[in-house]
């Protein structure tokens, strides 16, 4: 299939780039905080505020791997509705040129490239058929998506009601299973809404987060439980940090890599580029018919 890989666009530096993310997230290091304090406070208090400050950092650290996220999932998205339709008209294109030149000149080559460039958009035979519907005829299981993302990144408000919204209700902070399942299943709901950049549900899940139980802090008390908790902080950082490399490693990532500015711009200027290649295409096309017929 045809593809933007010749596409190219001026390179800017990234708003949102998990290295960014990285960096924000260093201080969630077991050993960072844990130097600070008056000389005289006990162990105990010293690795209390170590804890506080890792925490924060591992939360700003999420949040942004999580917007990164949602940008990198909304932009394929996008990308294969708004230009799969155009790759897939290239493609039977390039085929009805290469048949209609074959046509013209009879050449074994020519017939041959007109029958790869044919394979290329004939589906697979017998495919639906022999899983029952479960993919559809190029193979690939079809996605019903009812509710697209209107745009790769949501907006400005969108992006601060969910910032505000993470930092407060995040189960990170909760030290009790009960009250780290609630923060779970209510972030959960916060993501979705933030995905779809649904302004009005993120308010009222603002507005039912100000009506509940107030925030108990439960600050730890012994070293050893402070020490494991700062542990599972830098274990969890590095796990983000994988997440973060392997969305920036993909395919989607290295595209947004060539606008991080103005990812949709970035789709405009691509399906722009497809519709000149489309036209360019189709004006070949009618030459090589007329030229037969004369």
């Amino acid at each position: 299939m045809s593809g933007p890989a010749s596409y190219a666009v001026p390179v800017t530096n990234s708003s949102v780039n998990p290295e960014n993310a990285s960096q924000a997230g260093s201080a969630a290091d077991p050993q960072a905080g844990s130097q600070g304090g008056a000389q005289g406070a006990k162990p105990e208090d010293r690795l209390a505020k170590a804890v506080r400050a890792a925490e924060q950092a591992l939360i700003e650290f999420e949040i942004a791997v999580e917007t990164y996220r949602v940008e990198v999932e909304n932009f394929s998205r996008l990308h294969h509705q708004k230009l799969g339709p155009m790759y897939a008209r290239l493609d039977e294109l390039d085929a009805l040129i290469a048949e209609a030149v074959a046509a013209s000149s009879g050449d074994r080559e020519d017939i041959k490239r007109a029958w790869e460039a044919r394979a290329l958009v004939m589906p697979m035979p017998g495919v639906e058929e022999l899983f029952g519907g479960l993919l559809g005829a190029d193979g690939v299981r079809p996605v019903e998506d009812p509710n697209p993302p209107r745009r790769v990144r949501p907006g400005k408000e969108a992006q601060r009601l969910y910032r505000e919204l993470a930092r407060a209700a995040h189960p990170d902070l909760a030290q009790d299973e009960g009250e780290k399942q609630r923060r779970s299943e209510f972030i959960a709901r916060v993501n979705e809404a933030y995905a779809y950049a649904d302004e009005a549900q993120l308010r009222e899940l603002a507005e039912e987060w100000a009506a509940g139980p107030p925030l108990e802090e439960e600050l730890p008390t012994e070293a050893e439980v402070l020490y494991a908790r700062l542990e599972w902080l830098a274990e969890r950082k590095e796990t983000l940090a994988v997440i973060a490399a392997d969305l920036e490693g993909s395919a989607i990532g290295q595209m947004m890599k060539l606008a991080p500015d103005d990812p949709d711009g970035l789709l405009n200027e691509i399906a722009e580029s497809l519709l000149n290649q489309v036209a360019h295409r189709e004006a070949r096309l009618e030459e090589l018919v007329r030229s037969s017929k004369g």
